[in-house]
């Protein structure tokens, strides 16, 4: 289908794409990467006036990472992520779920602020964003503000972002040492949105029990969730066989998926409850 017509501007600063999108009042939208807003514009989803394409601010491509953990710039793309060795250390559950991200060309052009911003429920970000607790920081006309990840997504392609407002970039907290982690998803074909998909970590005290167990899914519900009693089940147990099932059994029932033309809202429960196994079962892997 062809695009809807729509002027275009390249603004050189960040002040200039904020003071565009702040005059046109909900009319305009920014282009990151483009690979959630062209297909939404092809389909007249979304018909703004303008687009604000922010290619040139490189000060939201910035990669950072610190004591107090890591910081990704708005237009940070997948393939940064995947190429910055530093990553693999600093936050180790981020890099496995963006290798799950569509498919190379995708993963050339996506940014991590255009994913967050479009929210789509099926979408890796979004879930490694609401499990790790991430900052959102966003800045507007009023200034900037700071969302937790939590309070960001209300639904399909529903986030708290205001009209004339700009991700400006996410922030992880400290990924410690020895931490457990693991990432799983389940799509038709490779590259496809996921069905479903868990990402998990919790931190092993000296007894090999889990503390601070933290559990995100994608597909049990209109937006990624933390399921605080698949957690509940984890914290204060060893990771076994029998914790795995327990953690698996208490996200299949605190989810209620609805039915789609992609699945039935019960084969997507049974299949969240078998991500979140198949997570755990990758961490006891990985740190066997």
């Amino acid at each position: 289908m062809k695009l809807p017509a729509f002027d275009y501007v390249r603004p050189a600063s960040l002040a200039e794409a904020l003071a565009l999108l702040a005059a046109h009042d909900g009319d305009a939208k920014p282009l990151a990467g483009g690979q959630s807003l062209v297909p939404m514009l092809a389909f007249r989803v979304a018909a703004p006036s303008l687009i604000i394409d922010l290619g040139k601010l490189e000060e939201l491509g910035r990669i950072a990472i610190s004591d107090q953990g890591v910081t990704l710039g708005a237009m940070v793309r997948w393939r940064d992520i995947l190429g910055d060795g530093r990553l693999r250390a600093a936050h180790p559950l981020l890099v496995k779920a963006i290798e799950h991200v569509a498919h190379y060309q995708i993963r050339n052009r996506g940014t991590v602020g255009g994913s967050i911003a479009h929210a789509d429920p099926a979408a890796e970000m979004p879930c490694v964003a609401v499990t790790c607790e991430a900052a959102i920081t966003a800045i507007g006309k009023a200034g900037p503000r700071t969302i937790a990840a939590a309070d960001f997504f209300l639904g399909p392609l529903m986030t708290t972002l205001k009209p004339d407002e700009l991700i400006t970039e996410i922030r992880l907290p400290a990924w410690p040492a020895g931490r457990r982690f693991g990432f799983a998803e389940f799509a038709r074909r490779h590259g496809d949105f996921a069905l479903a998909g868990a990402a998990i970590f919790y931190d092993p005290d000296a007894g090999g029990t889990a503390r601070n167990a933290h559990i995100g899914v994608i597909g049990g519900a209109d937006r990624p969730l933390r399921i605080t009693a698949a957690e509940n089940t984890v914290n204060g147990n060893a990771i076994d066989d029998r914790t795995i099932a327990a953690a698996a059994e208490a996200a299949r029932s605190a989810v209620e998926p609805p039915d789609d033309i992609h699945a039935s809202g019960a084969y997507r429960r049974t299949l969240v409850g078998t991500m979140v196994q198949r997570a755990f079962t990758s961490a006891l892997a990985d740190f066997s």
